[in-house]
């Protein structure tokens, strides 16, 4: 059940002044898919609400959330250098530059380097793990400035590695305001919708399908050279005329499919740390089918708003059974447990907890990029 909490300037509690901070190569919201960038934006919006002082530190022109401030270290989205470390580190440092004690109480960190450069900063900082803790990424997170505090976005990517300095567990959400939804069972196609990935299961997805004697429609991200050269390799040797494509779509016409799909498959073949596919698309209306990996049965309720597999054979049946569940039960399971608001309430927490109350109420923070 969600908690209901008073906004900070009725409930007595001093607002807080936060500066979140974005990796380089992120336009928030995304244009398309996109699930961190989803993810900040209702936490900017729904913490503006709350009566917080909101700053987003990022990259670009412009930003599009309702609420918050924006600052930009560097003109243009540092999109085709994903994956290097300089833009990254560039970023950081500017915005370590920028940000003061006399402005700010707490820094809200969803970069991979930020834990690393953290401790050089005048403001504490919270940061978000966004990827699985372990391996390289494990190496960097263990090595992170003890007065960092790591937040979890679910309890089964916390549990990959519990060693390291979690200060709570935070579930990712979404603000569904505007979001269409469906009151019956789609009428169309099963629907994929990740990037290009073997972690993925795209190729699974069309088997299940197939066998389920169910059309298919796989809605990829495919604009990095990893994930062309997969789908180039793996995926397009198996379509046939039961599979439609759609490459890189933008966010209207994502939201179009997930509305009219039967429901959405997720095979995945890692421990996905959460997977914010699967709240959009119950967030429509449309129930969810998934293998039983990382963070699948924190967000979804089998046999109300999805159904969770064992094995990539339990699949199809699944898939056709999916048209029997509720597309209200699905909706109002995630208004109730993943909402953009509960989220904005739980790291409030965490700020208050961690950073706040070493810091008297200023006014809100006034910074420009310089």
């Amino acid at each position: 059940m969600a908690v209901n909490h008073p906004p900070a300037e009725r409930s007595g509690e001093r607002s807080l002044r936060i500066a979140m901070v974005v990796p380089p190569w992120l336009s928030v919201p995304p244009p398309g898919y996109g699930g961190l960038e989803q993810v900040v934006a209702g936490l900017v919006d729904a913490l503006t609400a709350h009566g917080h002082a909101v700053t987003l530190f990022g990259a670009g022109g412009q930003h599009g959330t309702a609420a918050g401030g924006f600052v930009s270290t560097i003109p243009d989205v540092q999109y085709e250098r994903l994956g290097e470390s300089l833009p990254e580190l560039a970023h950081l440092a500017r915005v370590n530059r920028l940000i003061t004690a006399a402005d700010f109480d707490v820094i809200h960190d969803h970069t991979t380097i930020g834990p690393l450069v953290a401790g050089r900063r005048a403001v504490p900082t919270v940061a978000t793990v966004h990827g699985n803790p372990v391996g390289e990424y494990g190496d960097v997170l263990g090595d992170a400035d003890r007065d960092v505090r790591l937040v979890a976005i679910s309890h089964a990517q916390r549990g990959l590695n519990p060693g390291l300095p979690w200060a709570g567990t935070v579930h990712n959400a979404l603000d569904i305001r505007g979001f269409p939804r469906k009151t019956e069972p789609g009428p169309g196609p099963v629907l994929w919708l990740a990037r290009f990935s073997p972690d993925k299961g795209p190729d699974v997805a069309i088997r299940a399908c197939r066998e389920a004697g169910l059309p298919l429609l796989l809605a990829g991200k495919c604009n990095e050279p990893a994930e062309r050269r997969y789908y180039e390799q793996v995926v397009e040797p198996l379509i046939d005329e039961d599979v439609t494509v759609v490459l890189n779509a933008d966010r209207a016409q994502t939201l179009r499919m997930l509305v009219d799909a039967r429901c959405l498959i997720m095979p995945i073949q890692w421990e996905e740390p959460f997977g914010m596919v699967m709240l959009e698309a119950m967030a429509t209306g449309t129930p969810v089918v998934a293998l039983n990996r990382g963070a699948v049965p924190e967000l979804v309720r089998p046999g109300v708003t999805g159904l969770v597999c064992e094995t990539p054979d339990d699949l199809p049946a699944a898939l056709r059974a999916a048209a029997q569940l509720d597309p209200q039960d699905c909706v109002a399971h995630v208004a109730e447990n993943f909402s953009a608001e509960r989220m904005a309430y739980g790291y409030e927490d965490l700020y208050r907890r961690f950073a706040a109350d070493r810091y008297d109420i200023r006014e809100p923070a006034r910074v420009s990029a310089r």
